[in-house]
């Protein structure tokens, strides 16, 4: 399966740049999953969906301010960013830095005028480097005064609130990226959620760059995903194993939570506690073990992510539904409306 089959023409300015004024106020797309046919609604609807006994599960992954700014030892000390990907342990890194020829093994580079200094220790694949800091104090309260939140490449304004790159219940400090499908939701949605008969139990995920790298072979069953770090705890792997068993259907909020579930499962269905690492690659052919319901954002043209849900449905009808978002001028990605796919 080519890559190109998952292209799709998108006009610029349907990228969203901010996100909606209320974080309830996208809209929202409804593909039934077995006929393709589309509803177009608002998120708020979601209340109407769902139906006593299904079960949601959200993401509870925490994004941090994980892209940094600084100056490197080599050269002419030019400045550097680099954006951790993923804790080795107490003090070192993997990063990803711009431009890579500014951080060699041995330099060093200096953030917040010295609060954090790293060294680069090794480079390893796909450009990656290791990176041991030094500083006084908490790292994480340092990170919160020096770093800024990544935001993805194709949002080009400044934004007012970073507080809206995360949401209501990011919880577990680790993320990259951000679970963007559960940014719609707020706390007066999930109560009344709650309230009609549905569970929500939470999984983590961290989101490194993994997720939202692009697919550079032609051939996608030869492109590799980077691992991520997941959890389940045991009572929510009883809640969701509980909800299959009486008849309910899982919901899987964002494709991180899908990948989660669906790492996590075995081939009769059921879901086992545990963490981890995982690197499941989701494209059409895949047989889904869990999941019975997604809820996600457009996503770009070619990417794992929209493969995966190509999966979930049947590529001919997301194509369809996504060109027919186009036309009706949904906004896409990160800040952009939302889909249901069910």
């Amino acid at each position: 399966m080519n890559k190109k089959d998952f292209y799709y023409d998108l006009p610029k300015e349907l990228i969203a740049q901010h996100p909606s004024e209320s974080r309830d106020a996208s809209r929202l797309m409804v593909v039934d999953r077995n006929t393709g046919h589309t509803e177009h609604k608002m998120f708020k609807n979601i209340i109407d969906i769902v139906k006593p006994g299904d079960c949601l599960v959200v993401n509870d992954s925490k994004v941090i301010p994980a892209r940094l700014h600084g100056t490197t030892s080599h050269g002419d000390g030019g400045m550097v960013e680099v954006l951790l990907h993923e804790r080795i342990d107490t003090n070192r890194w993997n990063v990803l830095t711009k431009p890579g020829r500014k951080a060699r093994v041995g330099d060093v580079l200096t953030f917040g005028g010295g609060r954090l200094v790293g060294t680069v220790e090794a480079i390893i694949e796909d450009g990656l480097r290791i990176i041991r800091f030094e500083y006084d104090g908490v790292f994480e309260n340092i990170l919160d005064d020096i770093g800024e939140m990544p935001l993805p490449g194709y949002i080009h304004e400044k934004q007012d609130d970073n507080s809206r790159y995360n949401t209501v219940y990011a919880k577990n400090d680790g993320s990259v990226a951000a679970p963007t499908a559960g940014l719609h939701f707020t706390n007066e949605i999930l109560e009344a959620i709650k309230a009609k008969g549905v569970q929500i139990v939470s999984v983590t995920l961290h989101v490194g760059i993994g997720t939202f790298r692009p697919v550079s072979e032609d051939d996608i069953t030869k492109h590799h995903m980077h691992s991520e770090w997941c959890r389940i705890e045991p009572e929510t792997a009883q809640i969701i194993n509980q909800t299959k068993q009486s008849g309910g259907r899982v919901i899987a909020i964002g494709t991180t939570s899908c990948r989660t579930l669906e790492s996590m499962a075995d081939d009769t269905g059921h879901v086992h506690a545990g963490s981890g690492k995982t690197d499941i690659f989701i494209y059409p052919g895949y047989r889904f073990k869990i999941i019975d319901g997604l809820f996600t954002n457009f996503h770009l043209p070619e990417s794992t992510l929209i493969m995966l849900v190509s999966a979930f449905v049947n590529r001919q009808q997301i194509l369809a539904a996504y060109n027919e978002a186009v036309k009706e001028h949904y906004r896409f990605f990160s800040y952009g409306d939302a889909m249901l796919l069910i």
